[in-house]
């Protein structure tokens, strides 16, 4: 294998296990801590974040600071906070966990994360075209390797019983650090300080937000946007969920109750396999076509999650699981190679900051926060035992997510025009 290659692998394997640790598990943890009710917040301020500070960071990449030398100093701010979250979790006392303080690290940590997701594309789209490699063709099989490592994060949290703990936030803390001592070895990504006089709005980086005047890539981001409302509704609930059908006759004791996390990593497993359909897809379909899968998909996510259940319906679960790694690749992926293909080599890292902010950034933070609003309304019915959650309300609000992905599809499907030209 290409030692280019294999440099990006181990890149990407970090880079996603770091977000495994406790993307799925985390509601599971707050739920037991006694934050239910606030799992929303937790997810809606990754987009929160994500609205402003890849933006700001692909900026900073793009003009001053080498993109592999700002994805070390994210990782390593990203470890710090995620150490002092473990530490306030786990010393707790009687009177239970500081809510404020754990958001406020979480918060801080998230920050410096999610500007790594579209940097460390960044350096692996930068190095690929150094070694004179077809990102299209190579990008997705290394980014496959990024999946691996989230679903080993996510095996080995479940398994050592943290899914229920902060200490979930520590194995995080420990391979964000890991990659921040690695993303100094990377290849160096040039910079656009020496390209000569620039105007205001090429040394801020805001040259990225012209690509709205071009009608294509505006809807194009525009239904990124739409989409991405649904990225973070199942890692948010998804696992309480599952584990909230212990509380019910008949689904006591089972393995998947208990192992709920297991479970869920066969979502990324299908990833794993759908990422190397990528490139295929992109050539034969086109853009257009594979987004919409894509969408359609999240409808089956959402309706198989609704309709399931972890005894005699685990095979709707596991269906959902699968139809998971076309939602998420074939728009994430496909997406960010759009992007790439789209835009300028001056304004790359801007642009994939762009597509960040509209998906992960104000896409999962609307998304995140009608979730909780939803589930909060549906599912947590007792006004006396606040811990309470109704089945009934859980299957309800799925209905109604899958309901919001099938509209979304079809106006996507009437109103996106892009003319695919097969190779």
């Amino acid at each position: 294998m290409n030692s280019m290659k294999l440099r990006l692998i181990v890149m990407n394997f970090l880079e996603f296990a770091a977000w495994g640790a406790y993307l799925t598990s985390m509601g599971a943890y707050l739920y037991s801590a006694g934050l239910g009710t606030d799992i929303g917040n937790y997810y809606a301020i990754q987009g929160v974040v994500s609205i402003f500070m890849p933006a700001i960071m692909g900026i900073v990449a793009d003009r001053w600071v080498q993109a592999q030398r700002l994805l070390s100093f994210c990782h390593f701010m990203a470890a710090v906070f995620m150490g002092l979250a473990t530490w306030i979790g786990v010393t707790s006392g009687e009177n239970g966990v500081n809510g404020t303080a754990l958001f406020a690290l979480y918060t801080a940590s998230v920050a410096f994360y999610m500007p790594t997701l579209a940097l460390s594309n960044s350096v692996a789209y930068t190095s690929l075209d150094k070694a004179g490699l077809d990102t299209v063709k190579e990008f997705p099989p290394i980014r496959v390797f990024g999946t691996v490592g989230f679903i080993c994060a996510m095996l080995f949290v479940d398994f050592a019983e943290y899914q229920n703990t902060p200490y979930q936030f520590c194995v995080s803390g420990i391979l964000s650090l890991c990659l921040a001592i690695y993303s100094l070895t990377l290849p160096h990504c040039d910079t656009g300080r020496n390209s000569g006089k620039q105007s205001i709005s090429e040394a801020l980086g805001l040259k990225a937000f012209t690509l709205f005047r071009d009608k294509k890539m505006a809807f194009f981001f525009i239904f990124s946007f739409l989409l991405g409302v649904s990225l973070q509704i199942t890692n948010g609930y998804a696992n309480t969920y599952i584990q909230s059908f212990g509380n019910y006759e008949g689904y006591e004791g089972l393995y998947f109750v208990k192992h709920s996390n297991f479970l869920i990593s066969l979502s990324q497993m299908s990833e794993t396999l759908c990422i190397l359909l990528i490139p295929f897809a992109l050539k034969r379909f086109g853009i257009k076509n594979v987004m919409l899968i894509s969408m359609f998909a999240w409808v089956g996510r959402f309706g198989f999650f609704a309709l399931g259940d972890p005894g005699k319906g685990v095979w709707l679960f596991i269906l959902s699981c699968i139809v998971y790694g076309v939602a998420f690749d074939f728009f994430n992926v496909s997406g960010s190679l759009f992007v790439d293909k789209e835009t300028d080599v001056s304004i790359r890292s801007s642009a994939q900051g762009l597509f960040m902010l509209m998906t992960n950034g104000l896409g999962a933070t609307l998304g995140s926060l009608g979730a909780k609003e939803v589930i909060n309304h549906f599912v947590y019915t007792d006004p006396v035992d606040p811990s309470f959650m109704s089945l009934d309300g859980w299957r309800t609000s799925w209905f109604i997510f899958a309901g919001y992905a099938c509209v979304v599809g079809i106006a996507f499907a009437i109103l996106f025009e892009y003319k695919h030209k097969k190779e």
